[in-house]
């Protein structure tokens, strides 16, 4: 008896160690983690480079600036309310950000091809990244951060939301923000 509750702490043990490394939300089916390392002062927000499956785009394959820095964006609230981040944690995430900015650098650069993706999370807020454009990008920290700083705060319950985007007017890119 004692042997059998033993392999089945143990069986549990593993289960829990092996999904430490899954992320609890997905961006997209079949997403792959391509690597993951810590932001900030603390070093307590998550970055993953993620990439997703390409889906097939009729969009025209013109040379682009790759730099949207300053780009415009249109805020969408997710309805109905219940259930979107902790505004504090987003912040946490833009000040990781704006961290960076200032002892990394100012621009990240996201990867080729479509649905390429970096996503940033912290206690119950995450924020991600989607290159929806099949050339490189390159993005402001102190942007994002910004983006998240509007969307957390004005995308929650008294707004009958639980978080939301940000989607560039060209639909070259989205920031989202959500419960993690």
């Amino acid at each position: 008896m004692k042997l059998s509750i033993t392999l089945i702490a143990f069986a549990f043990a593993l289960s829990v160690a092996a999904s430490s490394t899954r992320r609890d939300t997905s961006i997209c089916a079949g997403e792959e983690i391509l690597s993951e390392t810590y932001i900030g002062e603390e070093k307590n927000v998550k970055l993953q480079h993620i990439t997703c499956p390409p889906t097939p785009s009729k969009r025209a394959l013109a040379p682009r600036q790759t730099n949207v820095c300053g780009n415009t964006c249109i805020t969408n609230c997710f309805v109905p309310s219940g259930g979107g981040p902790v505004p504090d944690d987003c912040h946490v995430i833009a000040d990781a950000l704006r961290f960076d900015s200032e002892n990394v650098g100012a621009l990240f650069e996201i990867g080729t091809g479509i649905n390429n993706t970096i996503a940033l999370t912290y206690a119950t807020c995450e924020s991600f990244y989607v290159n929806q454009d099949p050339t490189t990008q390159i993005y402001c920290r102190t942007d994002w951060a910004a983006v998240i700083d509007w969307v957390a705060p004005n995308c929650q319950s008294t707004q009958n939301a639980h978080g939301g985007n940000c989607v560039a007017t060209d639909q070259q890119f989205f920031i989202q923000v959500q419960h993690s």
